[in-house]
C-alpha cells in the first residue's frame, strides 16, 4: 500500500491545476458530514469529500503513484489551500474508509452521468453509425452489457488472503461486476466483490440481485444459466446471450433471413426451446448464429489454471434471446457493441491508475471506483467525447505543469 522511504518526496510544483479541483467542491460537499455520527467530540480531521478530492488528484497526477505518495501530498500548503484539506497521516488515509459509506458517493456520479449527453447526440465515432444508433434507441430498452474485470491490490498484507488457482500463483483483488450502458456510453452501476468467483461473489448470482426493468442485458458465456434468463424476462427485461457450441436445443421454426441479416453475417435465425431434461426456462427463445472468425486456443499458459487466448471458436457464435421481434442482424449488432465494455475496462485500468488498488477494505474499494468513474464522465462532460489515451495523457502533463491550459485546450479542439 505504501512505497519505500527512499523514493522522492512530493514537491508542491509536482501538483498543477489543483484550482479546476476546487469546482467539485460543491458537488462533494453533502459528503462532508459521512461517518461523523460517532465523532461525538468533534475530533474529526479528515472527511469523506476531503478523501475524495485526495484519491481525485491522485486519479489525475501521475506523480501520485501510492497512498504514501498522497499522504505526503497533502502536508503541501498549497494542496491543502487548494483543496480545502488537512494534513492527514498514512493511518488516518488507510483507516478512515471503514466509517466512509460510499452510497452518497454512487449517487452522485448518477447524477453526473444523467447530464451526459447519450452516444445518439455526440459526434459519430468508429463502430457507431447514425442509423445503427437510432434503430437501437427505438427498441425503448436500456441496451446494457454486462461483464467483470479483476483488480489487483497493492497491500502486502492482502498476500495472507491470496486464492490458490489450483497449483499455480495465487490471485489476488477484487471482480468489478459493471453494467454498462451502451448507447450512453457509461457505466450504469459496478459492484465489487472479491475476486473469487464463488458464492455471492459469482457474477450471475450478481447480477440476478441488481436486475432492473426495462434493460436490454447483453453478455457473454459466463452468464449462461437459465435461472438467470427467467429472472431478467420475469423483471420485464430482455436479455442477448452467447451460449456455448455445445448448447443443447430443439428447433421448433426457422426463420427465413433477410439481405440486411446475410450482410452482417447471420448464418440462422430460430425460434428453439432447449431440450436438456433439466431445464427450467419459462419463456420463448430464440437462437441467432452469427458467422465469426475461427480461433483456436493455444492452450493454458504455464503454471495457471486458465487460457491465455480464450476458448476455440469454430467460425460462428449463437446467440440467445428472449427478443423474439427484434430483426436478427439488429441481434448481431447489438451484441457485436458488447466490445464497448472491454474498452471501458481498458480505459478505467490503464487511463486512471486502477490496475491497482489503494484500499484492501470493501468502503476503500467502492469510494475508489466511483471517483474514477467521475474522473471519466467530467473528461467526458468537459470535452464532449470518450475520454482517450492521448486526452487523458494531456491532462497528466497540465497537472505536473508540462503542459499550459492553452495546449491542453488546443489538444481538445483538435479531437475529432
Amino acid at each position: 500500500m505504501d512505497e519505500p522511504n527512499k523514493k522522492s518526496k512530493i514537491r508542491s510544483t509536482d501538483v498543477q491545476g489543483l484550482k479546476y479541483f476546487k469546482l467539485l467542491a460543491p458537488l462533494l460537499e453533502r459528503l462532508h458530514e459521512t461517518g461523523t455520527a460517532r465523532d461525538r467530540a468533534g475530533n474529526r480531521q479528515l472527511h469523506m469529500d476531503q478523501y475524495c478530492l485526495l484519491i481525485l488528484t491522485w486519479l489525475y497526477s501521475p506523480i501520485l503513484t501510492s497512498l504514501r505518495g498522497l499522504q505526503q501530498a497533502s502536508t503541501l500548503e498549497k494542496v491543502q489551500k487548494k483543496l480545502g484539506v488537512p494534513r492527514t497521516s498514512l493511518g488516518s488515509l488507510s483507516e478512515s474508509v471503514q466509517i466512509f459509506d460510499p452510497e452518497p458517493l454512487k449517487k452522485i456520479a448518477q447524477e453526473l452521468g444523467d447530464e451526459l449527453p447519450s452516444v445518439a447526440t455526440r459526434p459519430p465515432s468508429k463502430g457507431f453509425e447514425r442509423s445503427t444508433v437510432e434503430r437501437l434507441s427505438g427498441l425503448g430498452k436500456r441496451i446494457t452489457a454486462v461483464d467483470g474485470s479483476i483488480v489487483k491490490t497493492l497491500a502486502r498484507i492482502a498476500k495472507l488472503s491470496w486464492i490458490k488457482v489450483g497449483d499455480g500463483n495465487p490471485t489476488c483483488g477484487y471482480r468489478l461486476h459493471t453494467q454498462f450502458e451502451i448507447l450512453r456510453g457509461i457505466p450504469n452501476r459496478i459492484d465489487a466483490t472479491s475476486a473469487n468467483p464463488k458464492g455471492q461473489a459469482d457474477e450471475r448470482v450478481v447480477l440476478g440481485q441488481t436486475l432492473e426493468s426495462d434493460r436490454l442485458y447483453v453478455m457473454d458465456r459466463g452468464y449462461n444459466k437459465e435461472k438467470l434468463w427467467n429472472a431478467i424476462h420475469n423483471k420485464s427485461s430482455g436479455y442477448i446471450c452467447r451460449v456455448r457450441d455445445n448448447f443443447v436445443h430443439q428447433v421448433t421454426e426457422e426463420r427465413t433471413l433477410s439481405p440486411a441479416d446475410t450482410d452482417v453475417g447471420v448464418l440462422a435465425d430460430r425460434v428453439i426451446k432447449p431440450s436438456s431434461k433439466t431445464t427450467t426456462i419459462d419463456h420463448p427463445m430464440r437462437l441467432v448464429v452469427v458467422r465469426a472468425t475461427p480461433h483456436t486456443s493455444r492452450g493454458r499458459r504455464a503454471g495457471r489454471k486458465f487460457s491465455s487466448t480464450g476458448p476455440s471458436c469454430n467460425g460462428q457464435i449463437q446467440i440467445v434471446t428472449d427478443q423474439l421481434d427484434i430483426p436478427a442482424e439488429l441481434i448481431a449488432e447489438i451484441y457485436r457493441l458488447r466490445w464497448l465494455i472491454e474498452l471501458f475496462f481498458r480505459m478505467f485500468k490503464h487511463l486512471l491508475g486502477c490496475r491497482h488498488l489503494l484500499s484492501t477494505k470493501q468502503n476503500g474499494v467502492d469510494i475508489q471506483v466511483y471517483c474514477a468513474i467521475i474522473a471519466c464522465m467530467l473528461i467526458l462532460l468537459y470535452t464532449g467525447r470518450t475520454p482517450t489515451k492521448r486526452t487523458f495523457e494531456m491532462i497528466c502533463l497540465y497537472m505536473v505543469g508540462w503542459a499550459s491550459l492553452v495546449e491542453l485546450e488546443g489538444h481538445i479542439q483538435k479531437m475529432k
